[in-house]
């Protein structure tokens, strides 16, 4: 385990954040990337969300925090993720993409780092604005999201060597394929609650038969 959180793994983080072309390329090329970083940082990214909802001024922050569930919330990110991740791979292996799911998973992983940053310090400079200053907490959250999601556009579009084109359109179905994995566990689910639901019954009918 030790490996996959050297110093070397966490330098070529903060490479490829600050350079995401070559970082990205050299992740898919060079196995440089490492998938256990990339999901603490999805786990940081939640902590921050939670965070900045609940610990955020009163000036940006009109949320009740008995109403924020930490645990619901990182629960919800998790599968989010896992799903994002599932469903790209399950596209680009019908599109010529060249990414493994690890590749995915690292890509996603690392552009998800400056959001939870952002979160994080939004949530301090909170503390310290105006009402009039209120756009200038918003453009720090802006800016986070903004690198963010382009840095996931650009790993995507590395790791599996598509045109730009080609990772609009994948991420395109990216999005249909988890709304198909959803209902298709949604319909499971209720399949399966169904069959115990008549098991129960039947059970219960001969226990009262006997």
């Amino acid at each position: 385990m030790a490996k996959y959180f050297s110093k070397e793994k966490w330098k070529y983080l903060f490479y490829t954040i600050s350079h995401p072309m070559d970082g990205y390329y050299w992740i898919r090329h060079a196995e440089r990337g490492s998938v256990p970083i990339a999901i603490l940082m999805v786990v940081l990214f939640s902590i921050g969300f939670t965070v900045n909802r609940l610990l955020s001024s009163f000036v940006v922050n009109d949320i009740d925090p008995r109403g924020v569930d930490s645990l619901y919330e990182l629960i919800g990110v998790l599968v989010f993720y896992l799903l994002l991740c599932v469903s790209n791979w399950s596209v680009t292996c019908l599109m010529n993409g060249e990414g493994r799911m690890k590749d995915i998973a690292i890509a996603i992983g690392y552009g998800m780092t400056p959001i939870g940053v952002m979160f994080y310090v939004a949530t301090l400079v909170s503390q310290f604005i105006a009402d009039e200053e209120q756009a200038f907490y918003g453009i720090l959250l802006g800016v986070g999201i903004a690198y963010g999601v382009i840095m996931i556009l650009i790993g995507i579009m590395q790791v599996h060597n598509y045109t730009l084109g080609k990772t609009l359109i994948t991420l395109f179905l990216t999005f249909i394929a988890m709304l198909i994995i959803i209902f298709i566990v949604l319909l499971i689910s209720n399949m399966l609650g169904m069959v115990m639901t008549f098991f129960r019954s039947v059970y219960t009918e001969i226990i009262f038969r006997t």
